[in-house]
């Protein structure tokens, strides 16, 4: 993997702390080398390339074609058709193709190829490769799959692929905005940070010191050039690419998403499973998560601006909901159905009992001068990330991915409780200050005022 000098030790670190890869390439035109790459990891077993339509075209038949010069054994390609999704039939139809079948699987493609995979493989006890077509995620060396079950989005447990190529040359064609897509995904790292740092101080869950090194020591540099992953400029795209993988690494040896997914995410995680289209299209998972970013770090910037080392702990506690109240409030703002029951199942699993509620904000409360300085450390400012996600040719706007203002609002509660994990979205509820600092954000002097024409249209 060609990275600069001070990234060398930081790789070899990540490789070793790694429970599943076991090696990475990310060069020109190595796809011309997967079948002495995978008998270096595989042996003599034979192999079977997982692709959807384009994918197999973009470097499928490539792999294919090293493994008929190296004379390894290949069994018939398995090749999606236009309906892949990473959603519970298409691992179902997967897994039946392929347990049938001998021969450790390739997955020649971006994020729903490679979960697909990762998931399938797993049930089926074999190891896999990973082939990147595109640099639009983190999930290649991540633990987990991140698949659409029963309508909710859930990350299931299975190992990262035994070796990871990433070839160059096949990222620099990926189609307009997948690599884009990655870059959002990637600069969002930052605010998935400061949630941890949040977690950590309010005691709910301590900073791994070398999982954070792995994601957060080199992220400024591998997205400081926006514009050049527009341009598809060689250099722009391999930092973003070790980025990415640097980051999976994090998650793959931590076994968990914190290191790299925060309330960002959340938002994200919330459209998928309101099934959200936008010109009759799905957004990617990248421009949903970096419009998810800014709607992070307005928040974190709304929180900044308050003196809440004068937070008053016993009427937060005072103000806070029963179990029974947030049940009504899950249905009053998500309907009836699976997205409710799957909210009030991850609400329930990350209520505090009040004694524990009392520790969480004293610590806060009181830790908030030095907590307060290590986040305006840690943060960019939101308007350069707004016009670093412009400039790498994101959406940086919530209309762009067909999110209206008056649905972002609401996602921010809703967003908090679909999932279990703490985040800033956590901590202002707790606080009880929830609903004035999503007020500021859409008031006229906010980052996302709504017009008052806006909202007439909306009407």
């Amino acid at each position: 993997m060609s990275l600069s000098v001070e990234e060398e030790p930081l790789l070899e670190g990540a490789l070793q702390a790694a429970r599943d890869t076991r090696f990475l390439a990310v060069e020109a035109g190595v796809r011309h080398k997967t079948a002495e790459i995978f008998a270096s990891l595989f042996g003599t077993t034979p192999a079977l390339i997982v692709a959807d339509q384009k994918t197999f075209v973009a470097a499928g038949r490539e792999v294919q074609e090293s493994f008929r010069i190296a004379g390894h054994e290949l069994s018939k390609p398995f090749i999606f058709g236009p309906h892949v999704y990473a959603e519970t039939p298409c691992v179902k139809e997967l897994q039946k193709a392929l347990e049938g079948v001998q021969g450790i699987p390739i997955a020649v493609g971006s994020g729903t190829i490679n979960d697909l995979t990762k998931l399938v493989a797993h049930r089926l006890g074999r190891p896999y490769l990973a082939v990147a077509t595109a640099a639009s995620m983190d999930g290649y060396t991540a633990y987990g799959a991140s698949i659409t079950h029963y309508g909710s989005k859930q990350t299931f447990d299975c190992p990262a692929p035994k070796g990871v190529l990433a070839d160059l040359d096949v990222i620099a064609r990926a189609p307009r905005g997948m690599n884009a897509s990655g870059y959002a995904d990637l600069l969002a790292k930052e605010v998935a940070g400061a949630d941890w740092i949040v977690a950590e101080a309010a005691g709910v869950e301590p900073i791994d010191p070398s999982v954070w090194a792995t994601v957060q020591n080199r992220l400024r540099a591998w997205v400081d050039s926006p514009a050049g992953i527009a341009r598809n400029e060689p250099a722009s795209l391999r930092r973003l690419v070790n980025g990415l993988m640097m980051s999976g690494f994090a998650m793959q040896a931590a076994q968990t998403s914190r290191p790299a997914s925060g309330a960002e995410h959340q938002f994200s995680h919330l459209w998928d499973m309101q099934h959200h289209t936008h010109q009759g299209t799905a957004p990617s998972h990248g421009f949903k998560v970096g419009i998810g970013t800014l709607a992070t770090l307005a928040f974190y910037e709304a929180l900044l601006r308050r003196d809440l080392g004068r937070l008053d702990v016993e009427a937060a506690i005072a103000s806070w909901l029963s179990p029974r109240q947030v049940e009504r409030r899950i249905v009053a703002i998500f309907g009836a159905g699976e997205l409710a029951d799957k909210a009030k199942e991850e609400t329930r699993a990350k209520t505090p009992s009040l004694d524990e509620l009392r520790a969480q904000l004293t610590r806060l409360r009181d830790g908030w001068p030095e907590l307060r300085s290590k986040l305006v450390r840690h943060l960019t400012p939101f308007q350069k990330v707004r016009e670093a996600l412009r400039d790498a040719g994101c959406p940086h706007e919530p209309e762009q991915i067909g999110i209206s203002r008056a649905r972002l609002r609401l996602s921010y509660e809703q967003a908090y409780y679909i999932r279990r994990r703490f985040t800033v979205l956590d901590f202002a509820q707790r606080a009880g200050i929830m609903d004035s600092a999503v007020e500021h954000l859409f008031s006229a002097r906010g980052p996302w005022p709504i017009s008052a024409s806006a909202t007439e249209n909306r009407k």
